[in-house]
């Protein structure tokens, strides 16, 4: 069978309600013929998913002197990375920057903050400001609070938080790699309190640390497993100070393969182009949101810039899809 068969043949099956196999995904992966790739991603989104693109901001509501080593990132204290750090932020700071998210076009809104685990008291001031954000802006609150108890997520869900961020980061075979002061199984045990909790979960990782290329579909699998709503894929951008500052980039088109294979395996999710998309995608993420994506950050990330939110509605506009505002 020709590749461009094969990859139609394994659309109709997700199409039909099948999942591919791995070594399917392998294969899928392995082509040579990009465009039929991501022209059967883009069917399976549109079919599951609409023509609609999620477009959120992130705010970084405190900042550096997290206790974990990940070698990707920036805020750990375990780095010299010269990230600004801070404690966080003023509730009424908070409720300013999500007003003007909302205001440039993002339709939700995450608070992110560098942690293990929230401390008590910043857990409590972290409560009092999603109700602020609910009843003064409006907008869909997703958080990012790292490692949870069920008994916390269960409040989030009656605050009215939407989306609890945990990301697997990289596939088990990989992730010791990465870190070593917590495992794989404390990632995915809190992405299963998130669901036991009846929040939503996102769910993704990071493409570009070392890896293999089977290594990018095993963590698929993996977040595939857990039933996820949202899920971002962020492409590395080595920051200096950090173990991975020195990896070469990703190809772009390396990246668009394995936004369009994740959807294969992962066909009915906010599948979410993430942290190093300017850098790494540039032009190409006009492709990636006709090749399995349907979700963008908008604005900055926690310690790199981002597009002008209205830079990127009006992209997603060109390419004849739509924002979730719209």
């Amino acid at each position: 069978m020709s590749d461009s068969a094969f990859i139609v043949s394994c659309m109709q099956k997700v199409l039909d309600g099948g999942r591919i196999t791995f070594e399917e995904a392998e294969r899928l992966i392995a082509t040579k013929d990009i465009m039929t790739l991501a022209e059967c991603a883009n069917t399976i989104t549109r079919r599951f998913n609409g023509d609609v693109v999620d477009v959120e901001a992130l705010l970084n509501a405190k900042s550096g002197r997290c206790p974990e080593d990940c070698s990707f990132c920036a805020q750990s204290t375990f780095y010299e990375t010269g990230v600004n750090k801070y404690p966080l932020l003023p509730k009424e700071v908070v409720v300013e920057q999500a007003m003007h998210a909302k205001e440039t076009g993002a339709t939700s809104f995450c608070l992110v903050c560098a942690y293990r685990a929230a401390p008590d008291k910043d857990f409590e001031q972290i409560c009092e400001t999603i109700t602020e954000v609910k009843r003064r802006v409006g907008t869909e609150v997703n958080v990012s609070l790292g490692f949870t108890t069920l008994e916390r997520a269960r409040r989030l869900k009656e605050l009215g938080v939407k989306r609890y961020n945990h990301n697997l980061e990289a596939a088990e075979s990989y992730f010791s790699r990465i870190c070593t002061t917590h495992d794989f199984a404390d990632r995915v045990n809190t992405a299963r309190i998130v669901k036991e909790a009846g929040l939503e979960l996102c769910c993704g990782g990071i493409i570009g640390m070392g890896e293999t290329v089977k290594q990018r579909l095993e963590l698929a699998f993996s977040i595939a497993s857990l039933n996820p709503d949202e899920v971002p894929i962020n492409i590395l951008i080595g920051r200096e100070g950090t173990p991975l500052a020195g990896y070469e980039p990703i190809e772009p088109m390396d990246a668009i393969k394995t936004i369009a294979v994740w959807r294969f395996i992962i066909p009915k999710t906010i599948l979410k182009i993430a942290g190093g998309r300017e850098v790494h995608l540039d032009d190409q993420g006009r492709l990636a949101l006709k090749a399995g994506a349907n979700g963008i950050i908008t604005g900055g990330y926690l310690t790199t810039g981002g597009n002008e939110p209205n830079k990127d509605i009006a992209m997603i506009r060109e390419i004849g899809l739509k924002a979730a505002q719209d």
